[in-house]
């Protein structure tokens, strides 16, 4: 039972939940989370986690009502490269991830005909 079927929310209390979601699946999947909604006054990052010597930044789409075409709308280049120079600035302020990989997955949350949680491993990289 999923907690907004019953009430109608808004679109931030929807990907407050999938969030949620999303960080548990990380923590049960071995990753530590590092932080969430972190924030530079250019972008924001849903949810950085660590796994082994790989630092993940994760963005959480929730698309109860979505498909394959929406989820490639919500994360088009221009997004894509948000969350890349907002994960430079983190990788700036925070140098003792430097020396770690650095990966951008995408956990989609509640697509319909899909698993209920939806990692994407490796879901973009920066463009060269």
């Amino acid at each position: 039972q999923k907690k907004w079927e019953n009430k109608k929310l808004n679109s931030k209390e929807i990907g407050f939940a999938g969030e949620e979601k999303a960080a548990e699946y990380l923590k049960a999947n071995e990753y530590s989370i590092i932080e969430r909604n972190w924030a530079t006054k250019d972008g924001e990052i849903d949810i950085i986690a660590k796994t082994g010597e790989i630092l993940v930044f994760v963005e959480v789409k929730t698309l109860p009502s979505g498909n394959a075409e929406t989820l490639l709308k919500e994360l088009d280049t221009r997004k894509q490269k948000r969350i890349i120079k907002t994960s430079k600035c983190f990788l700036t302020k925070y140098r003792q991830y430097s020396n770690n990989y650095i990966r951008y997955d995408v956990i989609v949350i509640d697509m319909p005909g899909y698993p209920e949680v939806y990692h994407i491993e490796n879901a973009f990289s920066e463009l060269l």
